[in-house]
């Protein structure tokens, strides 16, 4: 009972200390929201709060227009990644083949892999080896792009489905096998059902990195293909005013919804497997 002051007080320097690291690390995005409600086209001075901005950005046309860019390329990349990133697990969990733990190995390479690097090779690949004809009509414009972020988003729905998979009784497939069902209902009625919470979480995780993502993009865009992220960086090119605050805002907030979205899918299937075994 003594020492339950002691240890309450012990706890401030660590409290203080994440408050820090989190002021560190919001800070510019809370002075970014911020400004992005400013009334004063020079973000350095604050002349009052205004909406107008938010009405400007979404009355550009180029601006949704690349928005709308990044919508297409996001969902496109994000239903191609599920289906291999979900092959890819499944068949890591289930066969065992000569090399295995080096693919394993290479799965992870795009996701520890500079960005950078990524772009470059990118870049050198539809320059070289796979040109990417750009005058075809849109969406199929945006091929290029898709598949570079369909080669970085599909590794981290594998590894996500592969966790899941790691929780799955095998003895539930067998038993469906006994009941008579073949490898295809097996797979749809038992596999699928416990592999949904992370089928979702990996596709909104890989939605959110196909729909944030600048540099790779940067490199394998054509000259007449533009998506959001690029925009809002032409545009902080020429001033930074509190419309591209505001269209950055709009972004964050997409990208903490999706995250959020994720990240509660995960944390409900674990709670209802720890219920379930209690």
């Amino acid at each position: 009972m003594s020492r339950a002051p002691l240890d309450y007080l012990s706890r401030w320097p660590m409290r203080l200390w994440l408050a820090g690291v989190g002021l560190f690390l919001y800070l510019p995005l809370g002075a970014l929201v911020a400004f992005s409600f400013n009334d004063s086209r020079r973000n350095i001075v604050w002349r009052g709060f205004t909406l107008d901005w938010y009405g400007k950005t979404l009355s550009d046309e180029g601006l949704m227009g690349a928005f709308g860019n990044s919508l297409t390329i996001a969902a496109v990349a994000t239903a191609i990644s599920l289906v291999l990133g979900t092959l890819a697990a499944v068949a890591l969990w289930r066969f065992r083949f000569p090399g295995k733990a080096g693919l394993e190995g290479a799965l992870g390479l795009p996701i520890v892999a500079p960005e950078i690097c990524m772009g470059v090779a990118m870049l050198v690949f539809f320059a070289r080896v796979l040109p990417w004809p750009t005058e075809l009509p849109w969406p199929l414009d945006l091929g290029n792009i898709i598949i570079a972020h369909v080669s970085f988003c599909f590794p981290f729905v594998a590894v996500v489905v592969r966790a899941r998979l790691g929780t799955f009784d095998r003895a539930q497939e067998e038993a469906a096998r006994d009941l008579g069902a073949d490898d295809w209902r097996a797979f749809r009625d038992v596999l699928i059902p416990h592999m949904a919470p992370a089928l979702a979480a990996g596709a909104l995780l890989a939605f959110t990195l196909s729909l944030d993502d600048f540099v790779i993009t940067f490199f394998t865009a054509g000259p007449d293909t533009v998506t959001f992220p690029v925009k809002v960086y032409s545009m902080v090119r020429f001033s930074l005013t509190p419309e591209v605050n505001a269209a950055s805002t709009l972004l964050l907030v997409l990208t903490i919804a999706l995250t959020t979205v994720a990240v509660r899918l995960q944390g409900a299937e674990g709670t209802r497997q720890v219920m379930d075994r209690t």
